[in-house]
């Protein structure tokens, strides 16, 4: 009998949740989506955006303020990681803080990557604080056409 491969479109990466821990992985997604105020360093997530197109899916995400080079995109068998750093670049002699909400430190995303894609493929590339990334499709993904004969 032959096996059918799986197709997955594109998902975050839940290490509890791939491990069976399934209501315990919703609360700590949701623990780690809060954010605290006033506050300069801890982890954060940036957003981002996942389209698909005929031939890729492409994922945008928003680095305000960081540089090319604190950003670095990764692939590790089927999960891609995008991690990097958004440092504060100004000093705090004389400066009383009353509200933050910008965001500075480390972060790093990861998405497992659908079936009948091409690592190899994957491009990235920055401009004006926005990351794309775009992920190509092989053929056996890309839709197509049959054409109805008449019996």
């Amino acid at each position: 009998m032959a096996e059918k491969k799986q197709e997955r479109a594109l998902e975050t990466w839940s290490p509890f949740r791939d491990l069976g821990f399934g209501g315990l992985g919703r609360l700590f997604d949701e623990l780690m989506a809060t954010r605290p105020l006033a506050t300069t360093s801890f982890r954060w997530s940036p957003a981002m955006d996942v389209s698909e197109n005929e031939k890729a899916w492409v994922l945008t995400v928003e680095l305000p303020g960081a540089r090319r080079e604190d950003v670095s995109v990764e692939v590790h068998e089927d999960v891609l990681t995008i991690r990097g750093e958004k440092k504060c670049e100004r000093e705090e002699k004389e400066e009383k803080r009353h509200y933050v909400e910008r965001c500075y430190g480390s972060f790093s995303r990861s998405l497992r990557l659908p079936a009948h894609v091409d690592p190899e493929g994957i491009r990235a590339s920055f401009r004006d604080g926005v990351l794309t990334v775009e992920v190509p499709k092989t053929e056996a993904q890309k839709p197509r056409t049959i054409d109805i004969k008449a019996a």
